[in-house]
């Protein structure tokens, strides 16, 4: 049961990370690859807050919020002078810089040594402690960002979201502000993934920076296109399969001396043909270029 709780609590931990990442990828058409890096700050501020300083866990997930969304402001000013392959490779630097950051500020972060022993959060004077408390938290957390999530998808901000990605200067005619709008995409979909961060902070009770890296960034992307970007079903699809394949393929008979080899090589096909039969995602609408 607590397996199945586990991986309950996984899921909402990528689930958010994956709808927040549609917000810029599905609908504004701009590919990231530092998504990861700004659910790291996430999980280090509310860390760091809530050890540091003692506060109370609810203003820690506040305060990491807005220390993402702060942090994503100036990225996102810099990477949006950009646009296509340049505005990718702006936030790999960005990825590789805020990783290179965590790992070797170990004064602050504790480096490659990591922070241990973080607290349990506490809800109405509740110490969470089970996997069964973790998966009711989860589906709270889940269930209040997806319902913000997609009221920004409908919104007119959504909308003008897919204006920008499907013709910009047609937009910008329009008197849509193409830069000011992307900008505001950036920043909450970097705040929202600080909140999967600091639920999994709060979870494992140990965060490093090996995390948060490129591989994780890159992770969270093929979940979006495995699935489809640009729709609100898309990321669902995504992270079930992304998740639940590999732990399904435990369960097959497989040789253990070549086990986890052979998972490895049967989840990569697996996932290259479901892109061969269906480039746009499952779920469809926009592909990723």
């Amino acid at each position: 049961m607590n397996y199945l709780l586990h991986i309950f609590v996984m899921i909402g931990i990528y689930l958010p990370l994956a709808y927040s990442l549609n917000l810029l990828v599905g609908f504004g058409g701009l590919l990231s690859v530092a998504h990861a890096a700004f659910y790291g700050i996430g999980a280090y501020a509310y860390t760091l807050l809530l050890t540091g300083a003692g506060i109370h866990p609810l203003v820690a997930l506040g305060a990491a919020v807005l220390i993402t969304g702060t942090i994503a402001f100036g990225t996102g000013s810099v990477a949006l002078r950009f646009r296509g392959d340049l505005f990718l490779f702006v936030t790999l630097g960005f990825q590789m810089i805020a990783f290179v950051i965590l790992y070797n500020w170990v004064g602050l972060t504790r480096g490659p040594y990591g922070i241990a022993g973080i607290p349990r959060p506490v809800v109405f004077e509740l110490t969470l402690r089970t996997p069964l408390q973790y998966a009711v938290l989860a589906a709270a957390l889940n269930a209040l960002i997806l319902a913000l999530l997609f009221a920004l998808y409908r919104s007119p901000f959504g909308k003008a979201l897919k204006a920008l990605r499907e013709n910009e200067t047609a937009a910008e005619a329009l008197g849509i502000s193409g830069k000011r709008i992307f900008i505001q995409a950036f920043m909450l979909a970097a705040a929202f993934a600080a909140i999967p961060g600091a639920l999994y902070a709060s979870y494992v009770t140990y965060i490093d920076p090996t995390s948060f890296t490129l591989k994780e960034s890159i992770f969270i992307v093929a979940i979006l296109m495995l699935g489809g970007a640009g729709n609100r079903i898309g990321p669902l699809i995504g992270v079930l399969i992304m998740l639940l394949l590999p732990e399904a393929l435990r369960f097959v008979g497989l040789p253990d001396a070549m086990a986890h080899n052979l998972r490895e090589i049967i989840y990569g096909l697996t996932l290259a043909l479901l892109m061969y039969l269906r480039p746009q995602g499952i779920a469809g609408e926009y592909r990723v270029t």
